[in-house]
């Protein structure tokens, strides 16, 4: 017999832009996914680390999934991401991403795409899912400490959510945070106040984002700072919130222990490794929420903290919705694999 040609699609950046893939997508995307995550029905691994030797300029992340609810036969999927910080003084985004889908039954390759929009998207949806459970009905002010890429989803996604008062933004670079509060303005009717500290952001919000591009740990998200029903979400890579942040949280979530375990990064990396994050302080996995194992917000005054690493489920899930809308208008272009 002879062999079957192989062909995938390859979706640049342009081709995912053109489909309009919305927030409400995104976050109905996040939260299904998660949902199955509760459920059992994916199959994950802890992400890894490449630290090439490159002078401290950044590393790659590799993310692995398989989502079994996705289609009739389920996606397989492997994610490269950059991480690097310097990226901005040559006009490039600090991270850049490549997305592989496969048939988990045959190994066939079934996509290439550009990641880097699905990037920003799961991170803001994963952070808009979580608080859609985890934050108050009632929240008014958030405050945001990042501007990179997936700072605009986080936001954006927030405030479709809340009837919001106020977005206060921040970043280390003056001409950073000063544009994107522009960039914020030209899309919602939510007053959009940029100012010099985290100390200003955070103070007296509702909703509490870390997401800076540290080099060393600081604290910038201090304790004193969590209000009685505050929600709070640090994710930074490198850690920018102080060693009793726990002390004050009534409740503790992660995307997925294992990951939170995982790699020598992340917001609560050294509370993981002091053992003040375990299994005995750790109240749930988001899943187990959304599914309806545990409650999420139970009371006004809870203080709660959610953690997310980024799971490599979510870009398969946000993979295999572009994908289907790519098939679906013929977007892309088909090469020959073999």
């Amino acid at each position: 017999m002879a062999e079957q040609a192989i062909r995938l699609r390859f979706l640049s950046g342009t081709d995912i832009d053109a489909l309009g893939i919305t927030k409400e997508d995104a976050i109905g995307a996040a939260e299904s996914v998660v949902a199955a995550h509760g459920d059992g029905r994916t199959v994950f691994e802890p992400r890894t680390h490449l630290i090439p030797e490159n002078g401290g300029a950044g590393h790659f992340n590799v993310l692995r999934g398989h989502v079994s609810t996705l289609g009739e036969r389920g996606v397989s999927g492997v994610k490269v991401v950059g991480d690097f910080v310097p990226n901005y003084r040559l006009g490039l985004p600090s991270e850049l991403a490549l997305m592989t889908l496969y048939d988990p039954y045959t190994g066939v390759p079934l996509a290439i795409m550009d990641a880097t929009l699905i990037t920003e998207m799961r991170t803001g949806a994963m952070t808009a899912v979580g608080a859609k459970h985890l934050a108050r009905p009632d929240a008014k002010i958030l405050g945001h400490v990042g501007a990179r890429g997936t700072a605009f989803s986080n936001v954006t996604m927030l405030d479709a959510l809340f009837d919001l008062d106020e977005i206060r933004v921040t970043s280390r670079r003056p001409e950073s945070r000063e544009a994107f509060g522009e960039q914020l303005r030209a899309v919602t009717d939510t007053p959009v106040r940029v100012v010099a500290t985290a100390d200003e952001v955070f103070d007296g919000a509702d909703i509490l984002v870390e997401a800076s591009r540290l080099e060393k740990p600081s604290p910038l998200l201090r304790t004193a700072a969590v209000g009685p029903g505050a929600f709070v979400v640090p994710y930074g890579t490198v850690s920018a919130v102080e060693l009793d942040l726990l002390d004050v949280m009534d409740k503790v979530v992660v995307d997925d222990w294992r990951e939170s375990q995982s790699g020598r990064f992340g917001a609560l990396r050294a509370h993981v490794d002091t053992g003040r994050l375990s299994p005995e302080t750790l109240y749930a996995e988001l899943g187990e929420i959304v599914t309806g194992r545990k409650p999420g917000r139970e009371r006004p005054d809870e203080r709660i903290l959610f953690w997310h690493r980024g799971l490599s489920i979510l870009d398969v899930a946000l993979a295999h919705l572009i994908l289907t809308r790519a098939e679906a208008a013929d977007t892309g272009t088909m090469l020959r694999y073999r």
